[in-house]
């Protein structure tokens, strides 16, 4: 029957179907693993599907169970279609490890390898995985020097033009002062050369800017928040600014915030999250637990923002706000008001809000039990 229908609307139909479905289909004919496997088709691959990936730990009483994690498929089915995922080696083996990122269907974490059976010594690590084909690669991330005086900032998004992968890594000294000369070390690692070079940007930031621990690839840009201590006195907490990495020219540009934000208390109450292509920033009140501001960066030369809502939760703490669904729902983490904060782990749950009805439901992930929770976003990729 495959033989009356040609090769290209047959290449057509599979560039929409789900890569699970595209494993199985590698094994049917040599015709088919041969073009799932091409470069082009890898490329031109156009399902596109999103998925929330959640990681958990479950407590029940006193016991702490291994994490775990469910990929939740973002459609209209949302939240019933889920895959339970196992965590490559690779990245379970690491120490404290954290997200640096996605792009293109990639997941980025970093953290600490420690060699038990050689030198007592801890190795920076970062590891690309792609949770659709379950394929990963952990690389080491060179030592900027004595840990306790430099500081590392990681970045992590896709080369549009060559579709190549990189991780940008910015070194920094813990203190600050005004007569202090110390450029900052900037370089970037390419999946394609499986190596670390100098960047190839002239611009490097100023070094009184203080990166933050929040990033997000939109784009082909990576963005960070950070203050510029230079600004801080008396009369202001500080002055609040995005930095933001252009993944294919390596060049680093500083992004004004909206005039309500850059004064408006320390970055921590600030986050991103990103929503169809465009970076959000959320500001958490400082008065008011319950609430979150949730604000669209534009395209354009200038980067303006539009407030779009106001997340009202009147019976939980709002506790983060992860990430948002492709129809525009943030998906973020609340504690009951009564909830006991001081407990741990602090009893949170993942909910949804809907905009325009203002209605926030509880996701029930069918887990009984206290649990502490991540969630990271991704979309269906062939890359590996």
């Amino acid at each position: 029957m495959l033989d009356n229908i040609p090769f290209e609307i047959q290449e057509e139909i599979m560039k929409r179907l789900p890569v699970r479905s595209l494993i199985q289909f590698r094994s049917v004919s040599k015709a088919w693993k041969s073009l799932i496997d091409s470069s082009r088709f890898i490329t031109n691959y156009s399902n596109q599907q999103k998925h929330l990936l959640v990681r958990y730990h479950h407590h029940v009483g006193s016991v702490h169970s291994k994490e775990k994690y469910v990929s939740i498929v973002d459609d209209d089915s949302f939240p019933h279609q889920r895959i339970s995922i196992t965590l490559p080696l690779c990245v379970r083996i690491l120490k404290d490890y954290y997200s640096i990122g996605s792009s293109h269907g990639l997941l980025c974490f970093y953290g600490l390898y420690r060699d038990y059976y050689g030198p007592n010594t801890k190795t920076e690590k970062v590891v690309l995985w792609n949770p659709s084909v379950r394929k990963a690669a952990a690389f080491v991330v060179p030592n900027s020097g004595d840990r306790y005086a430099y500081g590392t900032v990681l970045g992590f998004g896709v080369c549009r033009q060559t579709n190549d992968p990189k991780i940008v890594k910015i070194a920094y000294m813990h203190s600050w002062e005004e007569d202090m000369e110390i450029p900052r070390q900037v370089e970037v690692f390419t999946l394609s050369t499986r190596s670390w070079r100098s960047s190839y940007g002239t611009n490097l930031p100023r070094k009184s800017i203080e990166f933050g621990c929040d990033g997000r690839c939109i784009d082909g840009f990576y963005y960070w928040l950070a203050t510029d201590r230079s600004t801080i006195d008396d009369d202001l907490w500080a002055y609040n600014l995005i930095i933001s990495f252009d993944i294919t020219s390596e060049e680093f540009r500083e992004v004004n915030l909206p005039d309500s934000l850059v004064y408006d208390g320390s970055k921590h109450d600030l986050s991103f999250s990103s929503l169809r292509e465009s970076l959000v920033v959320l500001r958490r009140n400082e008065h008011d637990e319950n609430v979150v501001d949730v604000w669209l960066m534009e395209d354009g030369v200038s980067k303006p923002f539009t407030k779009l809502f106001t997340i009202y939760s009147p019976n939980a703490v709002l506790y983060c706000v992860w990430e948002f669904r492709k129809s525009g729902e943030p998906v973020f983490l609340t504690v009951d008001n009564d909830a006991d904060l001081c407990k741990v782990p602090t009893p949170l749950m993942i909910a949804v809000y809907e905009p325009k009805s203002k209605h926030i439901s509880n996701l029930d992930l069918g887990i009984n039990g206290e649990c502490s929770f991540d969630v990271y976003s991704y979309v269906e990729t062939l890359s590996a």
